[in-house]
C-alpha cells in the first residue's frame, strides 16, 4: 500500500516538476515569481485538446504545438508585461502586480471565447494498469514519467552544456555584469521564459490528459509554487525534489488521512520547511542561482 501511494506521489510530482522548474528558470534570472504561470499552462492544455479533438492532430504533434504555443505566449507575456517594468528599473512588487494582472486576463479572455464548460481528452493511449505484484501502475502514469524525466534532463543538459545555457548561468549570477560582457540581456530572458513556457505547456498536457481541461486551471500552479519554494527557489534541482516530495506527501495524506486534508499538508509542509530553512531544500545565494 505504501509503495503503491509513493508510485501515485511520484506520478503527480513530476507534473508538479514541470510547471515548478518554469518558476525556478524565470525567478533565477529576474528574482520574482511568474503567476501568470499557470494561465500559460491552461493555455497549452487547451492547445494540446483542440489539436487532438478539431485537428485530428497524432499525439506527439499535439504536444509539439503545446510545447511551441506555450514557449510563445510566455515569450509574449514577457514582452508585454515584464520587458517595460524591467527597462525602467521597476521594483520587483511592480513585476509580481503585472503578472497577477496578465493572470486574471488570460483566465477571463477564456471564458469569454472557449466557455466554462470542462473538457475531457480523447483516449490517445491505452489506460490497462501494470501489474507488478501487488503494485498497480496506470499507462498514463508511465507516459507522464518518462516524458517529465526526458523533458527534465533535456532542459538540465541545455542548461550546463551549451553556450545558451552558460549565458542563463550567468544572466541569473548577475545580469548587468553579464550584460557588460557582451550577453544579450533580451535574449536570454526571452530564452528563460520559451523555456518555462514550454515546460508549462507540456505539464498542461499531460495534466489535461490526466484529469480534465478547464479555465481555472492555472490554480494548480499554486501547488508548483509551493514545491519550487519548498526545493529552493532558483534551484532547478531543488524544484523538482520540492515537487516529488509535494506529491508522495498529497497521495499520503489522502490515502491515510482524508482527501479533504491534502491542501492543508501541502501548505503545512512548506511553512515547516520554511521556518526550518528559509532558502529551501537545495536553497542557493542569489550568485548561485541556476
Amino acid at each position: 500500500m505504501i509503495w503503491q501511494e509513493i508510485i501515485n506521489g511520484i506520478s503527480i510530482g513530476g507534473v508538479y516538476a514541470l510547471i515548478a522548474v518554469g518558476y525556478s528558470l524565470v525567478y533565477s534570472v529576474l528574482n520574482f515569481s511568474n503567476f501568470a504561470h499557470g494561465e500559460v499552462l491552461m493555455l497549452g492544455a487547451y492547445v494540446g485538446f483542440y489539436a487532438l479533438t478539431a485537428l485530428h492532430a497524432p499525439f506527439w504533434l499535439a504536444l509539439g504545438l503545446a510545447v511551441v504555443l506555450g514557449g510563445v505566449i510566455a515569450m509574449a507575456l514577457e514582452k508585454i508585461g515584464y520587458r517595460p517594468l524591467r527597462l525602467r528599473k521597476a521594483p520587483t512588487l511592480y513585476f509580481m502586480i503585472s503578472a497577477m494582472g496578465l493572470s486574471i486576463f488570460l483566465q477571463n479572455f477564456t471564458l469569454v471565447t472557449i466557455g466554462p464548460n470542462f473538457r475531457t481528452y480523447p483516449e490517445v493511449f491505452s489506460f490497462a494498469p501494470l501489474e507488478f505484484g501487488t503494485l498497480s501502475i496506470g499507462s498514463l502514469d508511465v507516459i507522464i514519467f518518462v516524458t517529465t524525466a526526458f523533458c527534465l534532463g533535456l532542459l538540465t543538459w541545455f542548461i550546463y552544456k551549451t553556450r545558451l545555457g552558460v549565458a542563463v548561468q550567468a544572466a541569473a549570477y548577475n545580469m548587468r555584469v553579464a550584460s557588460l560582457m557582451g550577453i544579450n540581456q533580451d535574449l536570454v530572458v526571452s530564452i528563460v521564459f520559451f523555456m518555462a513556457g514550454a515546460s508549462a505547456g507540456i505539464a498542461g498536457v499531460m495534466f489535461g490528459m490526466k484529469y480534465t481541461v478547464y479555465p481555472w486551471m492555472g490554480a494548480l500552479t499554486i501547488k508548483a509554487f509551493i514545491a519550487a519554494v519548498v526545493g529552493g527557489l532558483g534551484s532547478l534541482p531543488g524544484a523538482v525534489l520540492g515537487a516529488l516530495l509535494l506529491g508522495i506527501t498529497e497521495t499520503f495524506a489522502a490515502a491515510f488521512v482524508s482527501s479533504a486534508f491534502r491542501d492543508l499538508f501541502s501548505f503545512a509542509l512548506m511553512i515547516v520547511i520554511i521556518i526550518l530553512r528559509p532558502g529551501g531544500l537545495m536553497g542557493v545565494l542569489a550568485k548561485e542561482k541556476a
